[in-house]
């Protein structure tokens, strides 16, 4: 979602605090719009999913507004740790329409506009709501990446202010998380492996609720409200064709190439190596899981491949302990069996077919290697 750099935003928030202050109870003209923002998708991690944002127009009252749920502090204490454990605080500010536009056409991204075809007074109710929020402490909330995000603020802003859930999902609730969100990592094949392996089951949930901007703009087309549609037809703002990325190394190629190798070179260093590395992604999940709020690195099962205890076998080997070694071997064979069977129906298991073969390689080696030899007797 759409990050604003905080020495950009500073700036803007000191500027526009008289004029909320002020506009909080300013009643909106006939002539004023407000609209929902869908932006465009970028090839920054941050940008992938796009950006979802609300403009309130104003001509008679020279308001022309972007209310942005996208903020965050890079200079917030251990701001790193903090959004790795899910207690990162976002808030929103407000942007002149005319600086919202330029950022993204100099980032040539798209932005479409999709009018809310309201009453005036939920018109007003909106546009309180929203300076009500930038004036009080409810500005912060903690990010989730599902449950709370800039699209979901945005959909609970507009049905709280007209009063029902008005604007519900329309399409893809037949379908999980973690299959909606594949397509938007096309060119990014790492960033596709990162996330598919270190989600655990929520994302394997079906996608009922909307969270992310493209599903609030197709949502909003098919949404009804009074006994007309909500919101009229998709403008487009800005266009831009996105490009997809290529890279010499970030492909599914050189994916298959590193995991070849290790097959191919039947070499113990070389298992060991790769074997030390599942091990040690694995000892990281399970510490995320556990000191994360984020619900989405919760049970994560891909430990099944990537186990903590494969440090275990590893030690046995290096003290040449064969049949401790043999019987981890076994036992991470039988895991890697129960993980197959468990991933064959996910959205990922294709992405990480690849690693479960190299796997099941690697530890047969390593357990016809301690397997103890019977003596035959003649």
């Amino acid at each position: 979602m759409k990050n604003v750099l905080f020495k950009k935003t500073l700036f803007c928030l000191l500027f526009l605090m008289s004029f909320i202050g002020y506009s909080q109870n300013l009643p909106l003209s006939k002539d004023a719009k407000i609209s929902v923002l869908t932006c465009g998708l970028g090839n920054e991690t941050y940008s992938y999913f796009g950006h979802t944002a609300i403009r309130v127009a104003d001509p008679s009252n020279n308001i022309d507004l972007v209310y942005n749920y996208g903020a965050f502090d890079f200079r917030t204490p251990n701001f790193v740790a903090k959004f790795a454990k899910g207690d990162l605080q976002y808030f929103v500010i407000t942007h002149p329409f005319i600086d919202f536009m330029n950022e993204y056409n100099y980032e040539k991204r798209s932005v479409f506009e999709q009018e809310l075809i309201i009453s005036q007074d939920s018109k007003q109710k909106i546009f309180d709501n929203l300076n009500a929020t930038l004036l009080s402490e409810d500005r912060y909330y903690t990010y989730k990446f599902i449950d709370k995000n800039c699209t979901s603020m945005v959909v609970d802003i507009i049905n709280k202010s007209l009063n029902g859930n008005v604007i519900t999902k329309k399409r893809d609730t037949d379908k999980t998380y973690r299959s909606i969100l594949f397509p938007y990592f096309d060119g990014h094949f790492y960033d596709k492996l990162g996330t598919s392996i270190i989600f655990g089951t929520k994302v394997d949930q079906l996608g009922t609720k909307i969270f992310l901007p493209f599903e609030l703009k197709s949502s909003l087309e098919k949404t009804t409200f009074q006994g007309h549609p909500l919101a009229e037809k998709s403008q487009t703002l800005l266009s831009f064709e996105k490009e997809t990325p290529s890279s010499w190394w970030n492909n599914v190629y050189t994916y298959i190439i590193i995991l070849g190798f290790v097959i191919l070179a039947k070499n113990k260093v070389v298992d060991k190596i790769y074997l030390l590395i599942l091990s040690l992604m694995g000892v990281f999940f399970v510490a995320v899981g556990f000191y994360s709020f984020h619900h989405e690195l919760a049970m994560n099962y891909n430990v099944l491949l990537f186990s903590p205890l494969l440090l275990i076998l590893l030690v046995f080997s290096i003290l040449k302990n064969k049949r401790w070694t043999y019987r981890f071997a076994v036992l991470h064979l039988l895991f890697l069996l129960a993980y197959t069977l468990f991933l064959i129906n996910k959205a990922h298991f294709f992405i990480v077919l690849p690693m479960i073969i190299t796997s099941g390689f690697v530890l047969v080696r390593v357990a016809i290697r301690n397997k103890k030899r019977i003596p035959i007797i003649i």
